[in-house]
Formats: structure tokens, C-alpha cells, sequence
């Protein structure tokens, strides 16, 4: 087990203070955690106990300041194997009481200083319930963070003046500049093309653990380039921004489906799905983000416990069948809290989304069987 030094230690003790300024003009005073500097985002919160880590390298949190309500984070450290991605992509991070030392045996080194070695700036010892509760009242918000600038009025200014989180067009920002593949696990058994919107390694993992190769293409790329590679499926992964940016993936998703290829979309993925099957997308007012969010698949009956990271959502009707460009179209899932349309499914095209994380790692897994009916479409398909 690694620890960090005790030089690393008294410096916690004596970190500097800080500031978090929303843009209503809430301000919060703390101490530095993380990198020293300044930094602005969409203030968000997750409820997830577990898997910061994760959390920190989705590329979904890109350009948002994540406030962590469980009280005490870093107490497991970090390690190399549970990121999602290459980087830490969080604007921001928000904890009240950050872990002296990691205790865990797979930890390899001490979440502050990962922080800091990738310039990313945040602030502890803050009251995150009041945070928390001013963001459900009021909603997700812009927000400042700073330990060099501690005038609360001159943050302020600087927070109205940065880009809002509607109209963000982000997926190009954090997908890949080139193709690559992920091989499958034992015999070969599917192909999948995935355009990699802010994919998260796991999903990947996961489908490679059922014989599925896949191909991760960058965001803008074109029908041709996906067809290249032979695909039995394609897949759109998660990603940041603002749905309603993205013609380029929508206008993709219209010729995956006119070509009558199993799609399977998963959050940012299911919003572009939802857009070119005619459906419109709009802002929620502070997101789904925690690993507890009870999802009901309409398919089955059963209630899901699930993964949620999104900020927008599809407009469409819940309890009938919809007519499409593509034919028939139904909400296949709902969240039981909010009546907030987490899934949809195509009765002539192959074609079915999710909002929530089937892959999410650290869990929960309840949802997982969603790869399984991914690959039986394929497999009635072929």
C-alpha cells in the first residue's frame, strides 16, 4: 500500500484558502485541494459514495465543476487501473472533507496530489449540503473556483462572463483524434464501429467480454468511415455538451439507420439517437449524477438501480408509440423519481438507447444485460 509522504501531509494542514463563487452571487470559502489556480464550470453535483475516480476521468464531466456530496472522498486513493480515460477531465472539484492518507491496498498514490499533477483546481472544506441544496433549488449553474483571486465580486465577474453549458458543443473537444481498435475476449464473434463521442473504457471492456471487436472512431467521422470497417452493429457513446449541437453525430445516426445497422446509443449517444428519430432535447434543471437513480425498463417490469451522468434529456411521450421517419418508436425505460425519459427502442429499426451507464464502473451492475440484448440484436439481425 502506498502512502503519500508526511511532507505531503503537513501541506493539507496548511493549504491555502479559496474561494467558489456561483453565479448568483453564492460564495463558499475553503481551502485549495488539488492544484492552486483558478478555474470556472458548470457547477454540478453527484450523490455516488463510491468511484471518484471514475467519476474525475469520464469525459462527460468535461468543462463542469463536479461537487461531491458524500462528505469524505479520496479515502481509497488512486490507481492505475480504474480510470476511464487517458486524463482527469473535471473543470473543477468540490469535496468537503478530503482523506489525509489512502488506505487501500490497490492505492498507488494520493488523490490531492493527482489533482494537483494535472492542473486541476478544487477546493475542500466547504458546507457541500448547503452547495448542494442551493444547486437543487436554484439548478446547475456557472461557477469559479479560485486561490489566487479571493475578491469574491472581481469571480464573480469573470463567472457570468464564461460560456454556458446550453449550446456547448463538446464532443469534439474530448474524442479521439484517431481510429482504434479494442479486440475481443476469446473467439471473435461481432464486430461493432463506435463513434466515440466521450466513450469510457469500460464499455469497450464490456463488450469485448462478449466477443465483440470494436473500432472506436473519432466524432467526426463519416458513414463511409464506419462501413469500412465491415460492421455488424454501431454503437454512440456517452459524451458532454449540448444535444442540441450535434448535427454532425445526428445526421450520422439518420444514415446508421436508413441502412437498417443495429444502434445502440447510451446517454449522449441515446440524445442523438432521439434527435434524428425526430425528437427534440432540453437542459434538466440540475441533472441526474450519483449511482442510485431508479430506472424502470418498461420491456420487463423490473427496477433498475443505475448510473446517471446527464444534464439534458429527450423530449418525447412516455406511454404510446410514436411515429418516426423510421417507423415506430416507444420510451423503453423511465426514471422512477422524475418521469425523465431514460431510454428509447425502435419497433422497424434496429435501433435502442439508454440515458443512465449499463457500463458504469464502479457500479451498480443491474443494468449490464443491456450489452447482452445489444448483441442479441445483432444476433437477429444477421
Amino acid at each position: 500500500m502506498s502512502t503519500p509522504p508526511f511532507d505531503a501531509v503537513r501541506r493539507s494542514r496548511l493549504a491555502s484558502p479559496a474561494i467558489l463563487v456561483l453565479e448568483d452571487g453564492r460564495t463558499f470559502t475553503g481551502l485549495a485541494y488539488g492544484a492552486l489556480g483558478e478555474t470556472f464550470g458548470e457547477a454540478v453535483f453527484t450523490t455516488g459514495m463510491t468511484g471518484y475516480q471514475e467519476t474525475l476521468t469520464d469525459p462527460s464531466y468535461h468543462r463542469q465543476v463536479v461537487v461531491q456530496t458524500a462528505p469524505q472522498i479520496g479515502n481509497t486513493g488512486v490507481n492505475d487501473e480504474d480510470d476511464e480515460s487517458s486524463k482527469i477531465w473535471v473543470a473543477g472539484y468540490v469535496v468537503r472533507d478530503p482523506a489525509r492518507r489512502p488506505s487501500n491496498w490497490r492505492s498507488t498514490g494520493d488523490l490531492g496530489e493527482r489533482l494537483a499533477a494535472e492542473g486541476v483546481v478544487g477546493i475542500s472544506g466547504i458546507d457541500t449540503r448547503a452547495l448542494t441544496r442551493h444547486l437543487r433549488s436554484r439548478g446547475a449553474m456557472r461557477v469559479g473556483i479560485s486561490s489566487v483571486d479571493l475578491d469574491p465580486v472581481s469571480l464573480l465577474a469573470r463567472v457570468q462572463a464564461a460560456p454556458q453549458m446550453v449550446g456547448a458543443d463538446l464532443s469534439a473537444e474530448v474524442s479521439t483524434s484517431d481510429k482504434y481498435t479494442v479486440s475481443a475476449i476469446g473467439e471473435h464473434r461481432y464486430t461493432v464501429a463506435a463513434l466515440d463521442l466521450g466513450i469510457k473504457r469500460n464499455v469497450s471492456q464490456r463488450l469485448a467480454a462478449r466477443g465483440v471487436t470494436t473500432h472506436i472512431f473519432p466524432a467526426s467521422s463519416s458513414i463511409e468511415d464506419l462501413l469500412a470497417v465491415s460492421p455488424d452493429a454501431v454503437f454512440f457513446s456517452p459524451g458532454p455538451g449540448d444535444p442540441a449541437t450535434a448535427d454532425g453525430p445526428v445526421a450520422l445516426a439518420r444514415e446508421v439507420m436508413r441502412r437498417q445497422k443495429p444502434l445502440f446509443g447510451i446517454c449522449f449517444g441515446s440524445q442523438i439517437l432521439g434527435r434524428a428519430l425526430g425528437f427534440g432535447t432540453y437542459k434538466l434543471g440540475y441533472g441526474h449524477r450519483g449511482i442510485n437513480q431508479p430506472v424502470l425498463d418498461k420491456t420487463t417490469g423490473k427496477v433498475e438501480v443505475t448510473s446517471h451522468n446527464h444534464g439534458f434529456a429527450v423530449d418525447a411521450p412516455l406511454n404510446t408509440v410514436i411515429d418516426t421517419d423510421f417507423g415506430g418508436v416507444e420510451v423503453s425505460h423511465v426514471c422512477l423519481n422524475d418521469n425523465v425519459v431514460e431510454g428509447l427502442r425502435g419497433l422497424e429499426v434496429p435501433a435502442f438507447t439508454v440515458q443512465y451507464h449499463p457500463e458504469a464502473a464502479a457500479g451498480p451492475h443491474d443494468a449490464d444485460y443491456l450489452f447482452d440484448r445489444f448483441v442479441e440484436l445483432v444476433e437477429k439481425k444477421g
